[in-house]
C-alpha cells in the first residue's frame, strides 16, 4: 500500500523561512536583542526559537495550524531568553496565514481568540504592575497576534469575494453561451420549417406531375403536367427569393411579404385544387370563423403553414375523394383541421420524409397549443388547437 507523502512547501514560503532565518541570525551576531535579562544566561538560546521559528514558516501553506501550534511554542521560549525581533516577525506571519490559509472555521475562531488574549494580558498586566506601561504591553500583544489574525480576515474575504466574482462570472458566461446555443438552435428549426413548408408543396406538385408526363404517352396530359410543374417552379422560385430576402436583411423589411396569413387561405386552395385534380382530389374550404379581433402573427402564420403542409401531405398520399379544410375560432381557440380519404390510389406519388408532421408539431408547440394527426373514421385528420390570446400565444 503506497504511503502518502507530505506536501512539499510552497517556494515562496521557503524563501520567507530563509529570510526570517538569516535575518535573525544578523540580528543575534550583532547582538541586537530584545531584553538586556533573561531568564536562561546563555545568549545562544534565542537561536533555538528562531530556527522553530523558521521550520514553522515552512508549513505556513500546507499546514498552517501546524505551523501556529509549533509557531506558538516557539514565541513562548523565546520569551525566555533574551528575544530576537525575527522570531517575532515571523510569529505575526504565520499568524496571519493560518487565518488566511486554515479552514473557515480557523478563521472565525482565530481573531476571536487573539482578542481575548490581547485583552486579557493588558488586563493582567495592570493588575500586576499598576503602571501606564501595562497599556503598552497589551498593544504590543494584539500588534503580535491579534492585528495580523484581523488582516488575515480582511483579506482572507477580500479573496473570496474575488473567487466568488470569478465563479459568477463564469456562470454568467456559461448561461450566456446556453442561451446563444438554444437561439441558434432554435433559429435553425425555424428556417428548416420556413424551407420545408414553403417549397414542399411546389416540390411535390412537380414531382407528382413530372412522373405523370413521363409514364403517360399523351400529348395533352403532358402538356397539362408541364404547365403546373412550370407554374409551381416559378411560385416555389419566388417563395424562395423572398426567404432569401429575409434572410439577408434580418427580417426587418422582408417580414410582411413572407410570412402569409389566413387571409390568401383562398388562393392556397384554389392553387391545390388544381394540382390535385389529376390525383383524384378535391379541395374543399370551410372557414366558420365569425370575424372577431385579428389573429396575432404568429398564430396566422402557423395556421396557414399547417394547411400547406397538411395539403401537400394530402397530394402526395391520400386516395381520391375529398380534401377539407376547416377553420374554427371559439372564444380564445382557433381550431385548424384538415382532412382526406385513406387508402390507396393509382398514379404517381412523391416520397414522404415525415419533417412536415414534425414541423407542425413545433408550430404548435411554440405557440402552447395541441396538436394531432392520425386516422379517424378512415380519414386522415390533422387537427390543431391554437391559444389566439395575444399573452397566450406568445408565452
Amino acid at each position: 500500500m503506497p504511503t502518502l507523502s507530505p506536501p512539499r512547501p510552497h517556494r515562496d514560503d521557503v524563501l520567507i523561512a530563509v529570510l526570517g532565518l538569516l535575518g535573525g541570525v544578523v540580528l543575534w551576531a550583532l547582538d541586537l536583542s530584545m531584553r538586556t535579562g533573561d531568564v536562561l544566561g546563555d545568549t545562544r538560546l534565542p537561536l533555538i526559537p528562531l530556527v522553530v521559528m523558521s521550520a514553522a514558516e515552512l508549513l505556513r501553506r500546507t499546514s498552517p495550524r501546524t505551523a501556529l501550534a509549533v509557531g506558538s511554542v516557539a514565541l513562548v521560549a523565546d520569551q525566555c531568553t533574551r528575544g530576537n525581533l525575527a522570531t517575532v516577525a515571523m510569529y505575526t506571519d504565520v499568524m496571519y496565514a493560518a487565518v488566511l490559509y486554515g479552514t473557515p472555521a480557523a478563521a472565525r475562531r482565530i481573531p476571536v481568540v487573539t482578542f481575548l488574549i490581547s485583552l486579557l494580558v493588558t488586563i493582567g498586566t495592570l493588575a500586576w504592575i499598576r503602571s501606564p506601561e501595562a497599556l503598552l504591553v497589551g498593544i504590543v500583544t494584539a500588534l503580535v497576534v491579534f492585528v495580523p489574525a484581523l488582516t488575515g480576515v480582511s483579506v482572507r474575504n477580500h479573496r473570496d469575494a474575488a473567487e466568488t466574482a470569478r465563479l459568477r462570472a463564469d456562470q454568467t458566461a456559461l448561461l450566456a453561451e446556453m442561451d446563444r446555443t438554444q437561439a441558434v438552435t432554435a433559429e435553425r428549426a425555424r428556417m428548416a420549417r420556413e424551407l420545408h413548408d414553403l417549397v414542399a408543396n411546389h416540390l411535390s406538385a412537380i414531382a407528382i406531375h413530372s412522373t405523370a408526363a413521363l409514364s403517360l404517352d399523351d400529348p395533352e396530359t403532358s402538356r397539362d403536367a408541364l404547365g403546373v410543374i412550370r407554374e409551381n417552379s416559378v411560385e416555389g422560385l419566388a417563395e424562395m427569393r423572398r426567404l432569401i430576402g429575409l434572410l439577408r436583411t434580418g427580417g426587418a423589411d422582408a417580414e410582411p411579404s413572407s410570412s402569409p396569413s389566413l387571409d390568401s387561405l383562398d388562393a392556397l386552395v384554389e392553387q391545390h385544387r388544381a394540382a390535385a385534380a389529376d390525383a383524384g382530389l378535391t379541395c374543399v374550404l370551410e372557414d366558420t370563423r365569425d370575424g372577431g379581433a385579428p389573429l396575432p402573427a404568429p398564430v396566422g402564420l402557423a395556421a396557414y403553414r399547417i394547411v400547406q403542409e397538411s395539403l401537400t401531405n394530402a397530394l402526395k398520399h391520400a386516395a381520391p375523394g375529398p380534401v377539407t379544410v376547416r377553420l374554427e375560432r371559439a372564444g380564445r381557440r382557433l381550431t385548424v383541421e384538415v382532412s382526406s380519404a385513406l387508402g390507396d390510389r393509382a398514379g404517381p406519388r412523391a416520397p414522404g420524409s415525415g419533417a412536415g408532421l414534425v414541423g407542425m408539431r413545433e408550430r404548435v408547440a411554440l405557440l402552447g397549443g395541441e396538436f394531432g394527426a392520425g386516422p379517424v373514421d378512415g380519414m386522415w385528420r390533422v387537427r390543431a388547437e391554437l391559444p389566439v390570446d395575444e399573452g397566450e400565444a406568445g408565452a
